[in-house]
């Protein structure tokens, strides 16, 4: 089914929309190579993912890193967008930032969200700490 988009009294199509939720649980104790690779193979496959807990920051490296190499190699492929969403730990009081420290550490930062899709479908990914948009182009 097409979903639709509002917009100024038109609509408008989004043809295969596709949105694929990934449980942190999946990723887990897969390696880098095997998470980037799972995470490429659905953005290429068109799918915009919801990954539950954010990316170390050699994976977004390694990630941004295949990304460019398959621009060149693949057609209509013209990259990824990427956000992050997590916790505001500023407004926590002195034992919660504790808590939160100690469960990222036992348990990885499976509190954040990271939404990743190819950059033909979403044009731009805004956030703020209340909500994020996605533009599709």
């Amino acid at each position: 089914m097409a979903n639709l988009i509002k917009k100024a009294g038109k609509s408008t199509k989004l043809k295969g929309l596709s949105i694929q939720v990934i449980p942190f649980s999946e990723v887990q104790n897969l390696n880098i190579s095997a998470r980037v690779k799972k995470i490429l193979s659905l953005i290429l496959a068109g799918r915009i993912v919801i990954l539950q807990g954010r990316l170390r920051s050699e994976e977004e490296a390694r990630l941004i890193e295949d990304t460019m190499a398959l621009v060149d190699h693949i057609k209509n492929f013209k990259g990824i967008e990427l956000a992050v969403i997590e916790p505001n730990t500023k407004e926590m009081g002195f034992v919660d930032k504790m808590k939160y420290g100690i469960a990222k550490t036992l348990v990885g930062d499976s509190e954040a969200l990271t939404l990743i899709g190819p950059a033909s479908v979403i044009k731009e990914i805004k956030k703020d700490p209340k909500k994020i948009e996605l533009f599709f182009g």
